[in-house]
């Protein structure tokens, strides 16, 4: 999505923009951003946010106040710190669809933008996709539904003695689904899965050297926020376990890694931020449908393929929207 040019209202043109009850409390509006994974890994999609609250015409420290809160992929985290941004007052509270759940059961007013790999209305987010109702809206993705797609990418690569890890985790709501459309791609062809949890950064390895003794040839990496952000440490183990993986975004791939099939991740939290900037200025959640992402895209990366010793079929690499030399 590219940048646009923009100019950053101020003094009482400002204030007029801003909801009654912030500029009753504070001298900026306070944008809480909460992430159930770690900030390093997210930064280049926390800069797409940004640029996205900017283009609707805000700024941080200069006619806003952005608040980050990040669990460091630690669930049991999330209450205390939805419980820290609700003491801020925040206008807005944005949050990935772990996150956004917590705070759901924390408050009915403050407004809550979220981001969601997974369906929003099966995971509780909101009732209606094009009604959202009460106070919550946001930008769906539905990376969590690309299982399928991408695992019938995957086995033109696996040999059909092998099996194909599903590398899942344990924390994210709609594991059961992951589960569930990963067993029904290889239902009634020649390769089984193994399934491996990771509830923990130190969980990897584990899950790695499972796959490895139960005969994995390829790795279906499923769809979490804190996968994202441990993207470095994934790819780096299927590349010592020379096994070819299958990734949920393009960042993946940028990264290192084999192969994505998904939305492009950075333009929903572009989406999100310019969502945040008209709750800023007066919008109410429920008048705004749930954004969906229409773009996905397949990246295939031909130097990981080259260390990997495979050769990628011209079948494939026709369908590849980029690819990676």
């Amino acid at each position: 999505m590219r940048r646009r040019d923009f100019v950053t209202l101020i003094g009482g043109a400002t204030a007029a923009a801003w909801p009654f009850a912030a500029r009753g409390q504070q001298n900026m509006p306070v944008v809480g951003f909460l992430n159930s994974a770690a900030a390093g890994p997210l930064a280049p999609l926390t800069r797409a946010f940004i640029d996205g609250l900017r283009d609707g015409g805000f700024v941080d420290g200069r006619n806003a106040t952005i608040e980050y809160r990040w669990a460091e992929g630690r669930a049991d985290r999330l209450p205390a710190l939805v419980a820290d941004l609700i003491d801020r007052k925040p206008v807005v509270i944005v949050a990935n669809a772990n996150a956004a759940l917590v705070a759901k059961q924390a408050t009915t007013t403050i407004a809550i933008v979220f981001l969601s790999g997974t369906d929003p209305v099966r995971a509780g987010l909101v009732n209606s996709l094009n009604r959202p109702e009460g106070n919550l809206t946001g930008v769906a993705f539905f990376t969590g539904q690309t299982g399928t797609k991408r695992m019938e990418l995957l086995q033109q690569l696996v040999p059909h003695d092998g099996k194909i890890g599903v590398l899942l985790d344990a924390n994210q709501s709609d594991l059961a689904d992951q589960l569930r459309d990963a067993e029904a791609a290889v239902r009634g062809g020649p390769h089984a899965i193994e399934v491996a949890n990771v509830a923990g950064a130190d969980d990897f390895d584990r899950a790695f050297e499972q796959i490895a003794k139960a005969g994995g040839r390829a790795v279906l990496v499923g769809n979490s926020p804190f996968f994202t952000g441990q993207r470095q440490k994934i790819v780096a183990l299927a590349a010592s376990h020379a096994l070819p993986a299958s990734y949920t975004q393009r960042e993946y791939t940028e990264a290192g890694g084999l192969m994505s099939y998904g939305p492009n991740v950075a333009a929903a939290f572009h989406q999100v931020g310019v969502y945040t900037a008209r709750i800023l200025k007066g919008e109410k959640p429920a008048d705004l449908p749930v954004d969906q992402a229409t773009r996905f895209e397949f990246v295939l990366n031909l130097k990981t393929a080259k260390a990997l010793g495979l050769e990628i079929p011209p079948t494939l690499l026709a369908l590849a929207d980029e690819v990676i030399e």
